[in-house]
């Protein structure tokens, strides 16, 4: 499984480089906080919607700890995605949240 840290995503959005970006948290920790521009795609769904996401981008998955972006990580691997876990989640994410 590949891994990314919370500061090397936090450097590429401050540089302006797009990133697709994954939270897999539940609505309500969602909204306590989360990346400008993230997609949000709950782990429980995630198998009936992956069928939006391009298998042809990279893909950083994220949560509250860097857990459940792991399982959601492997799985979508598994499927022939190209993603990375970010490590540590949220609790380590310090740049601009809304």
């Amino acid at each position: 499984m590949k891994e990314t840290l919370a500061k090397e995503v936090q450097q590429t959005i401050e540089r302006g480089q797009a990133l697709n970006l994954i939270d897999v948290r539940e609505l309500d920790e969602l909204e306590l906080g989360h990346i400008p521009g993230i997609i949000h795609i709950p782990l429980g769904l995630l198998e009936f919607r992956m069928h939006e996401l391009n298998k042809n981008e990279p893909y950083v998955i994220v949560c509250r700890s860097g857990g459940r972006s792991g399982n959601a990580t492997r799985f979508l691997e598994s499927q022939g995605f190209d993603v990375s876990n970010m490590v540590g989640g949220m609790l380590a994410w310090e740049g601009e949240v809304k």
